[in-house]
């Protein structure tokens, strides 16, 4: 916190008082004063007074004291007047509020983390980015890694405190609330840092808000950002992640961006273009023709790889059987699910189809 900012708010308000004003940080110190012979001093009698009281508001050394931003017990500064009177009180508590407001300007301003906060939600000018990286002193050019941590079900707002446990490096890792549900954390990672590796990473998130606040999470992990201008592009991958996956991993909780494969293409598609693209692919019938015996016979076959042998294994059928129902299929939908190319058309059509599906249940 820059103290010039404190002197700048007390030499406006010395003009409404007569009284001596200023600031003392959480040791005591005086960092501004309209008395500047007084900065330099400590006074400890008026931290151990702040320390013990309720409201923030406490009498030393006949000067009358109040924590900024309402903090009761531990604070990082305190505004002060001359005198122990209703007077001083009610300077101070002026003098409170207006250096309260500066305070909080000053670190919403050239705080990191919310910096940060602004890059992946696009509160700030490309432009921006660099100037306000350099006043920071903020790396640009390192590797980080974007998870967003989604609460399912009951959100529990002590989340954040205990992902900044576990991300404690608040100089290199940024743990954000975004909204009620979601937490956003920006971690530096080392060069070489493989997909896998996140994946442990988020799996140690979601197993430890598990055990503490018996929390279900889904995580959404972007591809890494080799600079700070690439955060937003990763903070987006991990939303998108998160969406695909509920539609087409609904049994997983940790999907990363860059193993969505085809349903992230088919996720952008409009709808229009996906009913058309059905239509043209089963022109003999519509693909709800297909049972869900048939259905879930189609989708072990694909699970195996198109492997008859195996696939009747797994579904504990004969092979003659196997192949009887694949003829039915051929003739129901014209595509013969043995020959590769009508396979990857039939598989995209699966898709195709559960995606609509999802846009449905969303608009109802």
């Amino acid at each position: 916190m820059s103290n010039r900012i404190f002197q700048s708010v007390i030499a406006q308000l010395k003009e409404a008082t007569e009284r001596t004003i200023g600031v003392i940080d959480g040791e005591g110190y005086v960092v501004s004063c309209s008395d500047p012979a007084l900065v330099g001093e400590k006074w400890q009698d008026a931290v151990l007074k702040l320390g013990s009281v309720q409201d923030g508001i406490a009498v030393a050394g006949k000067r009358t004291f109040k924590t900024l931003n309402g903090s009761n017990t531990y604070f990082d500064y305190a505004a002060f007047a001359d005198g122990d009177d209703e007077n001083a009180r009610a300077t101070c508590i002026m003098s409170a509020v207006a250096l309260s407001g500066a305070k909080m300007y000053y670190e919403e301003k050239h705080d990191k983390g919310t910096f940060v906060k602004n890059i992946i939600t696009d509160n700030i000018m490309p432009g921006d980015i660099y100037i306000r990286a350099k006043e920071l002193h903020f790396t640009t050019d390192v590797q980080r890694a974007v998870f967003l941590v989604r609460q399912i079900g009951r959100a529990d707002v002590a989340a954040v405190d205990i992902l900044q446990g576990m991300f404690a490096d608040k100089q290199q890792n940024f743990v954000l609330s975004i909204n009620e549900t979601d937490v956003a954390v920006v971690k530096q990672i080392q060069p070489g840092t493989e997909t896998e590796d996140l994946i442990k990473i988020a799996e140690n998130i979601e197993e430890t808000l598990k055990n503490e606040l018996f929390t279900k999470t889904v995580i959404g992990i972007g591809t890494i950002a080799n600079h700070l201008r690439e955060l937003a592009d990763s903070y987006k991958e991990a939303q998108v992640a998160i969406e695909v996956g509920k539609v087409f991993d609904t049994e997983k909780s940790i999907i990363t961006y860059e193993n969505l494969g085809i349903g992230r293409l088919i996720y952008q598609l409009p709808t229009t273009l996906c009913e058309i693209f059905l239509s043209e692919v089963f022109k003999k019938n519509s693909i709800d023709s297909l049972d869900q015996e048939t259905l879930f016979t189609i989708n072990k076959f694909f699970e195996n790889n198109l492997n008859v042998s195996e696939t009747s294994r797994k579904l504990f059928v004969h092979r003659n059987t196997l192949v009887y129902r694949l003829e039915k299929i051929k003739k129901l939908t014209g595509l013969d699910l043995r020959e590769f190319d009508h396979a990857i058309v039939f598989k995209v059509a699966l898709m195709v189809k559960k995606y609509l599906a999802s846009r449905e249940n969303r608009m109802i």
